[in-house]
């Protein structure tokens, strides 16, 4: 026995109505949480079935559906009932229904799980309707949905509590519904072009792979801490050296310690790619066929709207140069600045705020960041990133300050981000003590050295272009929603006090 039910229950409050009826079903010796219903139909086969059947036609087709109580109306004689596919209406009447299971009617409430069993009908104002010759409890819902015409406006509690966000929201239920579908598709295209899909670590006991603060946690038996992983790139391209297959590629969840935003969330997936004998170039081509197809796919349009923009993505797309669009921008040729001191300050001239120890390229991607990219509404890549910021990828082969490498930007966002892989082990060995140094001077991002790739390297990775895309962003970007925790079922939040 529950404190409540030792208790006089106050029938006014909606759970402690609740908490009745529970009792009542008890009494009647109903189960109020039985463990099977056996369904014919959902909702929406039911509304395609009979499609046709006139207004005032009846059927002898026997359905049994089963759901939530949505809207309960005279006294229980029309029920709305959601499944996962849609509504259906159930008719509860005396011609058809005996007098106890009309008498079951009036401990049904709101939020309630329950199995009908009836013919179709469509009323005579047209609305399809099974007309019930039982009903059984199924899950006795004992807290009340949010009122009906308010809905869940408090959007905390949306992410908070997503149950509810999808029993009240039909757009929230079709926006992780698009986003199933969105992965679907992707992971369809990569095994069509012959890709295998693999799993890797989430622990890492070196961080790298991508610059990123990460998160730690401590394995007990081992006694050892342990890095959650920022990127699947390193393990991957492992793979590729053992010769696994021509391409990997892993759909996964990734971490980094870093802020929260309508666009960053801590815990994020993304897909992850490595094809042998490709570069850079080829991966353009790559990602600008999957995407295109994918927005055909979902859309059957190339263009779509995202808040009060139009976005094409039609084929081929802009690519243009990281410091071609700098100066575009602002007038500055940074490729003309030959020192990362030159560089700072003409930072400092057009009003960009870099740190004091910033080299040459991290001057030009702060002012890429700061002028350039919320600009980049249709499809861009920008290409020839410097090498400061890139110690994973090639080097360029026309300017030794840059790399063979592109970030592709839609809507102001990026989205994708590629190489041509830098694969030999002596110049990567040097990039990761450069960044060891970073990170010996405070930078938290800066990678560290994995010896074991590099003895990977050693061994031997043929020409490779790599790339990652976030699907989170893509998501947004396909379902017009313009916060990252609408695309994600449980989003990182804060923990909320107790009171």
């Amino acid at each position: 026995m529950t404190a409540l039910s030792e208790k006089a229950l106050d029938l006014t409050d909606p759970a402690q109505a609740k908490e009745h009826k529970l009792a009542e079903l008890r009494a009647k010796g109903i189960n109020p949480y039985p463990a099977k219903f056996d369904r014919t139909h959902q909702a929406a086969e039911i509304q395609g079935k009979y499609e046709g059947l006139e207004n005032g036609q009846e059927t002898t087709d026997v359905v049994r559906v089963a759901g939530r109580i949505m809207a309960i109306r005279n006294n229980g004689m029309f029920i709305d009932l959601m499944d996962a596919s849609g509504k259906v209406q159930i008719f509860c009447h005396k011609d058809s229904m005996n007098a106890d299971q009309l008498d079951l009617l009036k401990l049904f409430d709101l939020g309630d799980i329950i199995g009908a069993v009836g013919t179709m009908r469509r009323t005579p104002r047209g609305e399809l309707s099974v007309r019930c010759s039982e009903v059984v409890m199924l899950t006795k819902s004992l807290l009340p949905l949010p009122e009906k015409h308010h809905g869940l406006s408090d959007i905390e509690q949306r992410y908070r509590q997503r149950y509810l966000d999808l029993i009240m929201n039909e757009e929230s239920r079709e926006t992780l519904r698009m986003r199933s579908k969105i992965v679907s598709f992707i992971r369809q295209y990569m095994d069509g072009i012959g890709a295998i899909e693999v799993e890797t670590p989430i622990f890492h006991s070196i961080m790298g792979g991508a610059s990123a603060k990460p998160f730690t946690t401590h394995h007990n038996a081992l006694d050892a801490d342990f890095y959650l992983r920022v990127a699947t790139e390193l393990p991957l391209k492992r793979l590729i050296v053992g010769g696994l297959a021509d391409c990997v590629y892993e759909i996964g969840r990734c971490f980094r310690n870093e802020g929260i935003s309508i666009k960053h969330n801590p815990e994020f997936t993304s897909i992850e790619a490595y094809h042998s004998y490709m570069d850079y170039f080829d991966i353009m081509d790559l990602i600008e066929d999957m995407v295109y197809k994918a927005v055909m796919h979902i859309h059957g349009t190339p263009k779509i709207t995202f808040g009060d923009k139009e976005i094409d993505f039609t084929t081929p797309w802009k690519r243009q140069s990281m410091c071609d669009l700098v100066k575009e921008k602002t007038g500055v040729d940074f490729m003309a600045i030959k020192t990362a001191e030159e560089a700072r300050s003409a930072a400092k001239n057009i009003g960009v705020h870099v740190e004091p120890s910033s080299n040459w390229g991290q001057v030009v991607a702060e002012v890429f960041d700061k002028r350039v990219e919320d600009d980049l509404i249709q499809p861009t890549h920008v290409t020839e990133l410097p090498m400061d910021i890139s110690p994973l990828a090639k080097q360029h082969r026309d300017d030794p300050r840059l790399v063979e490498r592109f970030e592709t930007f839609i809507n102001g966002w990026e989205v994708a981000n590629a190489f041509s892989e830098l694969n030999d082990p002596k110049i990567q060995l040097q990039r990761f003590e450069e960044q060891m140094l970073q990170r010996e001077a405070g930078d938290e991002e800066a990678q560290m050295l994995d010896e074991d790739f590099v003895t990977a390297l050693e061994v031997g990775l043929p020409p490779t272009g790599g790339w990652g895309l976030g699907i989170d962003r893509f998501v947004m970007l396909l379902t017009n929603s313009s916060n990252i925790r609408d695309v994600i079922c449980f989003p990182t939040l804060k923990p909320k006090k107790n009171k």
